[in-house]
């Protein structure tokens, strides 16, 4: 992989003129309960173009791997996801955007999740800020990452609370989607950002970072007063 870094978005898709930024792209769906894999499609819900822009715009020097599990609706599976994760660590990703969550935990994307991670991949995933558990974010060793309207461009919050380990901006600034989708984007984005500059860096190192540089500790206390 050399000094390039690659983020692999599990989402929608991309927009057409977001090609440039991306290395590989491959599609899931199924066919009556079977597994099917090939080209992507247009980002038909502007999900996966939005989620892209967000990582994008905090490491511009990122490059992009695509994998679409979501098509003409809001609808995917445990299958389709872990598929996903699969190629993904193929494409030797570093960081692995999963701005999605499912209420049921399914063994299969379970040890995908453990696959990756055993790879040395980061894995960032939406997490409500109430309400129930989802996953892949409630899977050990997956960053959980939701809105914190406190922070602004750049900033993250180091909550560690029942919902979330981190938080960040919670909309994109141009009027379009908001909420722990784009916190992980942005999140996802910031990791990568990281790693640019301290490509040996541990997991570890990751996390001191994280926690020491946070803007923001716990849901409500300011870290650095004005």
């Amino acid at each position: 992989m050399g000094t390039e870094l690659r983020i692999g978005i599990v989402d929608s898709g991309c927009r057409h003129e977001q090609a440039s930024r991306v290395l590989a792209a491959r599609g899931f769906w199924l066919e009556q309960e079977d597994l099917r894999h090939g080209e992507v499609q247009p980002d038909r819900l502007g999900h996966g173009g939005a989620v892209l822009d967000m990582a994008a715009r905090q490491a511009p020097a990122a490059q992009f791997c695509v994998a679409q599990v979501f098509h003409e609706r809001w609808t995917t599976t445990p299958l389709q996801i872990a598929a996903a994760l699969h190629w993904l660590i193929e494409q030797e990703v570093k960081v692995i955007n999963l701005s999605l969550g499912i209420r049921q935990d399914r063994p299969l994307l379970r040890a995908a999740c453990e696959q990756a991670l055993a790879a040395g991949i980061v894995l960032c995933a939406s997490s409500p800020a109430q309400g129930e558990p989802v996953y892949p974010a409630s899977y050990p060793g997956v960053l959980r990452i939701t809105g914190d309207a406190r922070c602004r461009a750049g900033q993250w919050s180091w909550l560690a609370s029942p919902q979330a380990d981190f938080g960040t901006v919670v909309a994109n600034g141009e009027g379009g989607m908001a909420g722990a989708s784009i916190a992980t984007a942005a999140m996802s984005g910031l990791i990568a950002a990281y790693f640019l500059l301290h490509p040996d860096a541990t997991r570890q190192q990751l996390l001191d970072h994280l926690q020491r540089e946070a803007s923001f500790i716990g849901i409500e206390q300011r870290r650095h007063p004005s």
